[in-house]
């Protein structure tokens, strides 16, 4: 029989999958990391967030409006975008909360991204002098109450939206994409056409996209201004100073996705990790190390194929024969600049008060049996 074509390049036939303990198995449309077997995620394992539910968009009268300080607003049909210059994206895609509980390690999906790019779209517009912000608005909408329980309390009915700055707008690989790994967009993820900033968090990537607006001043809304903002503690002259920052670029962050035996060899086991890294820029990933049991950490071996500038990277090692019980493995990343994935105990994960950006290292117990 010709060899299978497993996800990660150095497994065999021979390995057998070791489950994980006390991990709870994936949800439907949730990424299920201990059977993954492609680099592009199949739509059954895709994840989809919504903040203001799921609306009707209908693709036959679907229109997307370009304007505010633009000199020639626009507005859009689906075969108006499929007609301009069409580009694809490589990319991981992550929830910013994935990894912040033992039951929510599976939001984060990779993927083919085609679309027309935003840039050139944008100064085809005629960009105005005063343009500092471009905010993306969805056609999902929720009654949202400000100021509550005083007496400003107001209630109104907004759209989701995430704004760039316009320096981020015209210089990002961002698209508006309308196909997913050779489909159309299904629509629980955005159809037909939504926002895609390659190595930004999926918050930023905008769904059922139906405004574009250029403005002179910051967008503040929920999503911008007080969802999605990290509550950080920072030491500063031996005091904790708290600092809030918008969820915008995806951090470094690495985890173990399975781990596989063979047959026991002299009443041992001989044991394989395997796994996957991202960052907001693949190109920045010098290394992975795994630990086993709080011992020294071990190199891990980068497949050299498939590569994208914003896609995860698998990885693999051996770590030889190993006793029959339980045992803890964790991954690490590090980066070109010498950053290494911190753990839930480091200042920048502990003194974090927020969930999102949840980019720790993340153990993975086993039970081994002879």
């Amino acid at each position: 029989m010709a060899r299978p074509q497993f996800v990660f390049s150095a497994e065999s036939v021979e390995e057998e999958l070791v489950p994980f303990l006390d991990t709870p198995r994936a949800a439907p449309n949730r990424l299920d990391w201990e059977t993954l077997d492609s680099w592009l995620t199949p739509q059954d394992q895709v994840f989809n967030v919504q903040h203001y539910g799921t609306p009707e968009v209908d693709i036959e009268s679907y229109q997307l409006s370009i304007d505010g300080l633009v000199d020639q607003p626009r507005t859009l049909s689906l075969e108006d975008i499929k007609a301009l210059p069409r580009e694809e994206r490589l990319m991981t895609l992550e929830c910013s909360g994935n990894g912040a509980s033992p039951g929510f390690m599976d939001a984060v999906y990779n993927s083919r991204w085609v679309g027309t790019p935003l840039a050139p779209l944008l100064k085809s517009c005629g960009l105005q002098s005063g343009a500092k912000e471009v905010v993306f608005f969805g056609h999902d909408t929720k009654e949202e109450t400000l100021r509550p329980d005083t007496k400003n309390e107001l209630t109104v009915e907004v759209p989701f939206g995430r704004s760039l700055s316009l320096e981020d707008a015209l210089n990002l690989p961002a698209i508006l994409a309308y196909e997913r790994n050779g489909e159309p967009i299904e629509h629980r993820n955005g159809a037909p056409v939504r926002l895609i900033v390659p190595g930004w968090y999926g918050v930023a990537n905008v769904k059922w996209l139906k405004q574009i607006e250029v403005r002179d001043r910051r967008y503040m809304g929920r999503y911008m201004g007080r969802d999605y903002v990290t509550v950080r503690g920072e030491k500063q002259g031996g005091e904790v100073v708290f600092v809030e920052s918008s969820v915008t670029r995806m951090n470094l962050k690495s985890i173990i996705a399975r781990v596989t035996r063979q047959e026991t060899v002299d009443g041992k086991i001989p044991l394989k990790a395997y796994g996957a890294v991202w960052h907001t820029d693949s190109r920045r990933i010098k290394g992975v190390e795994v630990q086993l049991d709080g011992g020294n950490w071990q190199p891990a071996v980068l497949d050299a194929e498939p590569r994208a500038e914003h896609s995860w990277v698998f990885f693999s090692i051996d770590l030889g024969l190993v006793e029959p019980g339980k045992h803890t493995l964790v991954s690490r990343a590090i980066d070109t600049n010498g950053h290494v994935q911190p753990t839930a105990e480091d200042d920048e994960i502990a003194l974090k008060k927020t969930y999102w950006e949840a980019y720790q290292q993340w153990p993975r117990e086993v039970e081994l049996e002879a």
